[in-house]
């Protein structure tokens, strides 16, 4: 057994940062479903804190309400950390938001930033800048803020379970982290147990579907000619599950505004996670729309397979998932090799090709080549459809492979360390 160190540095973003927005009704958007029940935006001029905390249509908590809320930050309330903080557990007034006994009322996620973190006040300001203003039923609800003395919280809809990222591949056992050199660098390794473990069972095939065709409206919409927004770090542990396993799009802090006028992308510091992040944006620093397509890529590789972007745990050769996953991508016969085994009998031969098919495009390394969302939203909106005719027919259904060589995220059912994938300055 061995341990993973994952280091993370302080995030860029700008002082002044965000947009104006104003609604548009859901007839001026062109496209399918993608934009129900949802608001968008329409870029202005960047605007100041000032402007950001007074536009926001959020709730302005103090420090005490949120301490009575989470019975003072007690630790069997934290729902889990990262950089940025730890994510408490509270209860609210769901008219009201005053706090309320646990149990009761509104269940509500709270963050609490690290002072000595590595996501820091620019980042916690992005996050109301644009969950302050962008709602669509793929996004993680921000209900509040508190910016009180040297406190910066942020208060969300509770969603019960967990990311995406537990599901397909842990149960926490134990976490370790230390800060050193002022924090400016962080090491944190954490123990989890087998994929499939008790704590976190695999989704099924149908499930995996639902939440990759709910994550991939909540990109589109981000992507939608109103809203013009590129998430840049998108990855299974930003995508959260309600009760009935809708998935929405969480953590903005890196967020930026997508190119205007004639320009065909944005120019900025490189940041991101290590093995979701686009070739073309690592070597440039130019973002478009399309290095969230090849994001969205490599997560449902995750999806397909079971494996993880990176995981040094593996042998040689088989770090990098989407390097692993080329091979059998691009050969319809060995498709079935890489698909994780714990789903094994439940989608169809032709399901898990088409699904194949839609990762290759999106990870291209071609931006021009890869599909935009929305029609990746309208090809798991196709495939969703055809894998639940198919098996309300009978239809074929995959056949039992020899998969000796692929697994999950298993090693003989023993205990792994992993990091938690965290964004950082990629170093090149």
């Amino acid at each position: 057994m061995g341990s993973c160190l994952s280091a993370r540095i302080k995030a860029e973003s700008p002082l002044h940062i965000g947009l104006s927005f104003k609604s548009a009704r859901d007839g001026n958007d062109k496209g399918n479903s993608i934009s129900k029940s949802s608001s968008v935006s329409t870029p202005r001029t960047p605007r100041t804190e000032g402007e950001i905390l007074q536009s926001s249509n959020l709730k302005n908590f103090t420090y005490n309400d949120l301490k009575t809320a989470t019975r003072n930050f007690r630790p069997d309330s934290v729902l889990g950390e990262g950089g940025f903080g730890s994510v408490f557990k509270g209860w609210v007034d769901e008219q009201s938001f005053a706090a309320t006994k646990p149990g009761t009322g509104l269940v509500i996620a709270v963050k609490r930033l690290n002072q000595e973190g590595f996501q820091g006040h620019r980042e916690w300001l992005t996050e109301i800048d644009y969950l302050g203003q962008l709602h669509h039923p793929n996004l993680v609800r921000l209900i509040g803020f508190c910016l009180e003395d040297e406190h910066r919280l942020l208060v969300y809809e509770f969603m019960p379970r967990g990311s995406l990222e537990n599901h397909l591949f842990r149960s926490k056992l134990f976490t370790y982290s230390t800060c050193i050199a002022t924090c400016l660098l962080r090491f944190s390794f954490s123990l989890f147990g087998a994929s499939g473990s008790a704590h976190f069972q695999p989704l099924s095939w149908s499930l995996r579907l639902k939440v990759a065709l709910g994550a991939a409206k909540g990109l589109a919409f981000l992507h939608s000619e109103e809203a013009k927004v590129i998430y840049r770090d998108f990855k299974s542990s930003n995508i959260l599950l309600d009760s009935d396993y809708n998935a929405k799009l969480s953590d903005f802090g890196l967020a930026k505004d997508g190119p205007t006028g004639d320009r065909s992308y944005v120019s900025t510091r490189v940041m991101g996670t290590y093995g979701y992040a686009a070739p073309e944006y690592m070597i440039t620093g130019h973002l478009t729309a399309k290095s969230d397509v090849y994001s969205f890529g490599v997560v449902l590789l995750e999806i397909l397979s079971g494996r993880r972007a990176i995981d040094k745990n593996r042998p040689s050769g088989e770090h990098s998932l989407v390097e692993w996953a080329k091979p059998y991508l691009t050969s319809k016969r060995r498709v079935l090799q890489m698909v994780d085994t714990r789903i094994e009998g439940q989608y169809s031969t032709a399901g898990a090709l088409k699904a194949a098919k839609l990762a290759i495009q999106c990870i291209s390394t071609e931006p021009k080549l890869r599909p935009n969302m929305n029609s990746v939203v309208k090809a798991l909106e196709q495939l969703q459809d055809s894998s639940e005719t198919s098996g309300a027919k009978g239809g074929p259904i995959s056949e039992p492979v020899d998969k000796s060589s692929q697994g999950s995220d298993t090693t003989n059912n023993k205990a792994v360390s992993y990091p938690r994938p965290s964004a950082s300055i990629l170093n090149l």
